[in-house]
């Protein structure tokens, strides 16, 4: 059985992280069932284990917080689902490289229910969409802007971390990171491809799609 818990307040990022870190040893120790948490945090950037320190562009913005999770620096707060998913991949398969892609294909069924067309890209980290209506890159690529970010740890093959969806967060807020490391793209939210989303709408959405994807 999965637990879905979600905050209705934002989350410190601190708190989150010990909670989740106790959840993980009581799911490893058989003392809990699998969980994924919704929830929103404060306005913060979080540096993964590739982060460089000249992607942090304005570091006095906003808190910063190491971590451990895979991926480069991004950022979270209000107007954000998180997503943070505990589960057991002994059960369900231990491929770091699987889990990851499922958490790629939850985010783009989830998007789908919105009618948005959500993409990876080789090299890149997260979820993307197409941005037919800008103009495109010096070299003509055509313009991408990332909607999800996708960052993950494991212990004895717990995972926890998990994603984010921008709904509507405030996107001028990334403009204090590189975000994942990636200068030539944009960033975009659900509001602001002209849906009026909410996040009770994203979580209905991730619930459905997560049995799709997982199995439950």
């Amino acid at each position: 059985m999965v637990e879905w818990i979600t905050s209705a307040a934002p989350v410190e990022y601190e708190t989150a992280v010990a909670e989740m870190e106790a959840r993980v040893a009581a799911i490893r120790d058989g003392r809990a069932d699998e969980a994924i948490w919704l929830l929103e945090h404060p306005p913060l950037y979080t540096a993964g284990t590739s982060a460089k320190s000249e992607d942090l562009v304005q570091p006095d913005r906003f808190p910063v917080f190491e971590t451990r999770r895979g991926g480069q620096y991004t950022y979270h707060g209000p107007g954000q689902r998180v997503a943070y998913a505990m589960l057991d991949l002994n059960t369900r398969g231990k491929d770091v490289r699987k889990y990851v892609q499922h958490l790629e294909a939850w985010v783009i069924a989830a998007l789908a229910e919105f009618n948005v067309d959500g993409m990876i890209r080789e090299g890149r980290v997260g979820v993307w969409v197409a941005r037919p209506e800008k103009p495109p890159l010096p070299d003509g690529t055509p313009r991408e802007d990332k909607i999800a970010a996708i960052g993950v740890r494991l212990r004895k093959w717990v995972s926890f971390h998990g994603l984010s969806i921008n709904v509507e967060p405030d996107l001028s807020h990334f403009d204090g990171i590189v975000p994942c490391g990636i200068s030539d793209q944009g960033v975009t939210s659900l509001v602001d491809l002209g849906l009026p989303v909410t996040l009770d709408d994203v979580d209905v959405a991730l619930k459905r799609s997560f049995a799709q994807t997982f199995g439950g």
